[in-house]
């Protein structure tokens, strides 16, 4: 087949996909490392990563080596056989993370979809029928999902949505006591807010959640699908609180750019959901079990500490930008390379400012600047970015 020139691919994606997405004008050509080239041979460097898939960056070895190995054994074959792979990546993945017993998807949305049914068997079960979740959350785009979601930008339009749901607002401890009472089944949160606008739930807020849960029975599910994966400095972003979820779901980052996502439970959930009451066709798929393990292996040896280490650096840096801006950035915040900056004007003008420059951003809920690159991040890249941040708010000024 003839390639396509770039105006090519262009005009074709108008005229063949139904348009959901606001591209960015790149056509990407290849990537490495922290870059990507676009067909007319420009660098750019990605602080999006896949929107925090690509923990490892594009193309690593690792990567590259596990796809290797196992396309030439096989690619695909269904849950009803046994698979080593699939094995060695749970057993690493429960290493990693404390659980108990895992359930393999293949994306975000599908483990918080086989979670609330998980949640409403065991709420079932324990004659409880309400789960709760909070504003600004951002949990899919399926209906369980958006049904646990108050955003009118993801929702409107597609109603009606499932019932047995309450929205209340994130880190208000007088919702906390005035919703959650002997029917709540389950309680689904970020410990940090992706879509939100990078926000972190406070302290005391989770210290009275776990009270009401010691009070009233409930499960907790931690939505660490971006926030997971060692992008905080530590594993899950829980684990900056002290506490123990029930139930955790993970994906983005899990399978090392490949789709991936997981269930965690703890052993006393183990009984919940019988034979046939779930599944996943492409859960677990085989090739991203590999790159998953191979991803895990490089996180828990060294990319989860560097998280911590160059977010700290990268923090100090935008908060030496910030106050030279004072009139255009309101807030610095974030943990590790999960960081966002809250502007006072809509974010989506510096995202065009910054790509002039060379650097790949996002805009999230409205006005803040959503940064989650890979975690091979070096300091090197981190004072391109500032260089060009300062540069960009300099034209916005």
């Amino acid at each position: 087949m003839e390639k396509l020139t770039r105006e090519q691919i262009i005009e074709n994606e108008h005229n063949d996909f139904i348009q959901v997405y606001t591209r960015l004008p790149i056509v990407i050509d290849r990537g490495e490392g922290m870059r990507v080239w676009d067909k007319n041979g420009r660098v750019y460097l990605d602080f999006l990563g896949g929107i925090a898939v690509d923990v490892l960056g594009h193309s690593h070895p690792k990567i590259i080596e596990a796809i290797t190995n196992q396309a030439k054994r096989y690619l695909h074959t269904s849950n009803y056989l046994y698979q080593d792979i699939q094995i060695e990546f749970a057993k690493k993945l429960k290493e990693i993370s404390g659980f108990d017993q895992i359930f393999l998807s293949n994306s975000g949305a599908e483990s918080i979809e086989g979670t609330i049914k998980l949640v409403r068997k065991w709420g079932f079960l324990n004659n409880k029928k309400e789960i709760v979740s909070f504003t600004g959350s951002f949990h899919g785009r399926t209906y369980g999902a958006l049904s646990m979601m108050d955003k009118p930008i993801y929702k409107a339009n597609f109603g009606p949505f499932l019932d047995g749901f309450k929205i209340i607002n994130y880190n208000s401890i007088s919702d906390l006591e005035s919703t959650i009472n002997e029917n709540t089944s389950g309680v689904f949160l970020e410990f940090l807010q992706g879509e939100g606008g990078i926000v972190s739930a406070n302290p005391e807020f989770i210290q009275k959640l776990f009270e009401l849960k010691n009070k009233y029975n409930f499960l907790i599910i931690a939505d660490e699908i971006q926030a997971g994966m060692g992008r905080t400095g530590k594993f899950f972003a829980f684990e900056h609180y002290g506490i123990e979820p029930d139930i955790a779901t993970v994906s983005k980052g899990l399978g090392g750019g490949l789709p991936l996502g997981a269930i965690l439970i703890r052993n006393y959930l183990s009984n919940v959901l019988q034979k046939s009451e779930h599944g996943s066709t492409f859960g677990g798929n085989p090739l991203a079990c590999a790159t998953g393990l191979a991803s895990l292996v490089e996180i828990e040896n060294h990319l989860m500490q560097n998280a911590q280490i160059q977010g700290e650096y990268f923090l100090e840096k935008l908060q030496e930008i910030a106050q030279s801006f004072p009139k255009l950035i309101s807030d610095v915040r974030g943990k590790g390379l999960m960081i966002g900056l809250q502007l006072t004007f809509p974010a989506k003008d510096l995202v065009s400012r910054l790509l002039d420059y060379g650097i790949i951003s996002n805009a999230t809920n409205q006005n803040v600047l959503r940064i989650v690159p890979p975690l091979i991040i070096t300091k090197q890249d981190i004072d391109e970015f500032s260089t060009a941040l300062f540069k960009s708010l300099k034209t916005l000024e």
